[in-house]
This record gives C-alpha cells, structure tokens and sequence, in this order.
C-alpha cells in the first residue's frame, strides 16, 4: 500500500483536555508519523503519514478526541510524503 501524508486541524474545545497525548497515543496505535501541537488560534494542528488505512483510522480518533475534548471539525489537505521519519512526536 502506497504511502500517505496529510496536515490537519482540529477545531473546536481540543485545547487544556489532553488532545495532544490522546494523539500521539492513537498515532502509535495505528502506526503513522508525525507530529501534533497546539496552534495559538486554540486549534490543534500537526502532520501524520502512514499507509491510507492507518491515515484514515487516524482522522477517525482525531474526529472523535478524547472524552473532555468536543471537536467541531477536521480539516486535512494532503502534502509530500517525507522519508525516514520516525514514531509520533507533542510539539
């Protein structure tokens, strides 16, 4: 299966309720890269890459959040896969 690698952002209350370590937990879990932090406009923002599956059982966690988190949206653009990159990192 072909590689993939998107940038996302999460809007809505996804800052102060752990969304960063539910991230990189769930990251690992389906196994893609990258990274996640918080932006100054209150979103979430980051980087993921894995096969298309892990990607989209990705978006489906970053859709859901944590359970103190309430996500309004998700939005995602895909951009040039980037090689040797390694585990899932909180920025």
């Amino acid at each position: 299966m072909t590689s993939k690698r998107i940038s996302y952002t999460v809007k809505g209350e996804v800052q102060g309720v752990s969304f960063r370590y539910y991230t990189c937990k769930e990251a690992r879990k389906v196994g893609v890269t990258g990274f996640v932090t918080n932006a100054s406009d209150g979103t979430v923002q980051g980087e993921a890459q894995g096969d298309e599956n892990a990607i989209e059982d990705f978006l489906h966690y970053l859709h859901k959040g944590p359970s103190a988190a309430s996500v309004t949206g998700v939005e995602q653009s895909d951009m040039a896969t980037k090689a040797d990159e390694n585990g899932f990192s909180q920025k």
